[in-house]
């Protein structure tokens, strides 16, 4: 379990959130629900419904479809942000590389902060046209 002030200070350093204001981080974080999983634990399956994305605290989670792993994401890193913006079913699916600790942003929390600081939508577009192009990069090679 982190503290208020960890948890605080944690979400503070995750770059979508750097440019909200002190209370806005205080309140948000506070709403996040904290989530531990064991190794090789399946977050979310490719296809489910989502709603929420997630942010690493501790451990290392792979993104994959099947057997093919698109991604590792490392703590202070995020995701899941895919379907909370489109509410399509997720695309991939995300399993545990190691005993994780995670902050889970719900869909609903992600757009109060989007209203009050539009950047935030900003910082994770720029975020998911990287994925496209590493991924284009990838097919092309």
């Amino acid at each position: 379990m982190l503290t208020s002030v960890d948890r605080l200070l944690f979400v503070r350093r995750v770059p979508i959130f750097n440019e909200l204001r002190d209370d806005f981080v205080v309140r948000l974080a506070s709403v996040m629900n904290e989530l531990s999983y064991p190794t090789n634990h399946s977050i979310f399956k490719q296809g489910e419904e989502g709603r929420s994305l997630y942010i690493i605290v501790s451990g290392r989670v792979k993104v994959h479809i099947g057997d093919t792993k698109l991604a590792e994401v490392d703590p202070g890193k995020y995701f899941g942000e895919m379907a909370v913006f489109d509410t399509q079913p997720r695309s991939a699916s995300v399993t545990t590389l190691e005993p994780c600790d995670c902050l889970e942003l719900t869909q609903e929390e992600l757009y109060d902060a989007i209203e009050e600081t539009p950047e935030i939508a900003v910082n994770i577009i720029r975020k998911l046209s990287r994925i496209i192009r590493r991924l284009n990069e990838n097919i092309s090679h």
